[in-house]
């Protein structure tokens, strides 16, 4: 199913009408516990900041991490929390979705890019036609998150096997693979930025939005391999990655797919009418979608919301869209 292009007017005066309440509604010393992915640190930081003068009673304890490993914190580690915020919005739905929440809300997209620096090998010759040769080479360091907890490790490995297809390589992900350590697989795509900016990394597999962030040099791949675009949703599920389940043991196989992030509000959330608001602004075209959109990360317009939308707060369904993928 497509989505909206452009807001409608009713969309924008619901969403006025949701910020008119007063902030007498939060308790001074309230703590809002949110579990997020690595690559929404800066935005996330950015919002907290503006929410917290508007909430001056609300503390927001953000803790980020590779998506799955937010995840995790929750159905194994049994941590409290009241917002997961997910690069990969379909590991919402099958980890989280019933057991642990109600509703998915998809509100933002991105695309994988490769990111180097001045300082990394072959930087004056790297482009979007021989960038797959260069990550080949011998002398050349480059690396990608766990895809074992950070999702933009599981579409790093997904871009290559792509890649494979689209410029006709056979080998070409197995030959990039053997070229890069184990070693230089970090728990968090972030994690990645100060080795290449300290010159001990020549190229990562990063989200765009964070390389935009962090003002890294990046090459852009074709839609056809960059997980960015809803064009090539088919083309992307001949991509296909293991890896570990929520439960020892346990192996998921996840599917190539469009770039969405998904957020959720914990069915036993500590603090559940503050996590409300928290969702409103976030969901704000004025608000939180205006700093995403600025740092490089896309939102959806409106957001589109999955699962059983009768336990959806009536104030965020009159911000939501119906009908996510």
């Amino acid at each position: 199913m497509g989505l909206p292009l452009r807001l409608t007017l009713s969309f924008l005066v619901s969403v006025s009408f949701v910020f008119s309440l007063s902030t007498a509604f939060c308790k001074s010393g309230e703590k809002l516990i949110i579990f997020h992915a690595g690559s929404l640190t800066l935005p996330f930081a950015k919002m907290e900041e503006e929410f917290e003068e508007i909430y001056p009673g609300v503390d927001i304890l953000r803790e980020p991490a590779g998506s799955i490993r937010c995840i995790r914190k929750v159905t194994e580690l049994k941590k409290p929390c009241d917002i997961i915020a997910s690069a990969d919005y379909a590991l919402i739905d099958r980890f989280l979705v019933p057991q642990f929440a109600s509703w998915n809300i998809l509100f933002a997209t991105n695309q994988i890019v490769l990111c180097y620096t001045e300082k990394s090998r072959y930087a004056d010759v790297i482009n979007r036609e021989n960038w797959y040769k260069i990550l080949t080479r011998k002398d050349v360091v480059w690396g990608h998150a766990d895809p074992d907890i950070d999702p933009c490790g599981y579409r790093s490995l997904m871009v290559l096997q792509l890649a494979e297809i689209y410029y006709k390589k056979p080998g070409l992900y197995g030959m990039c693979l053997q070229n890069r350590p184990i070693e230089n697989i970090r728990p968090k795509s972030v994690e990645l930025i100060s080795l290449l900016q300290t010159g001990n990394m020549d190229y990562a597999f990063e989200y765009l939005s964070v390389a935009v962030q962090h003002n890294l040099k990046f090459i852009k791949f074709p839609d056809e391999i960059n997980l960015g675009s809803y064009r090539y949703a088919d083309f992307y599920k001949k991509a296909k990655v293991k890896v570990k389940g929520t439960k020892p043991g346990e192996v998921a196989e996840i599917e190539g797919k469009p770039i969405v992030y998904g957020v959720t509000i914990l069915k036993d959330a500590p603090r559940k009418k503050v996590a409300n608001l928290f969702l409103r602004y976030l969901l704000s075209p004025e608000k939180g979608l205006r700093i995403l959109d600025r740092m490089g990360q896309p939102p959806l317009s409106p957001p589109l919301v999955k699962g059983d939308v009768r336990m959806l707060p009536a104030e965020i369904k009159k911000m939501v869209g119906t009908g996510g993928r």
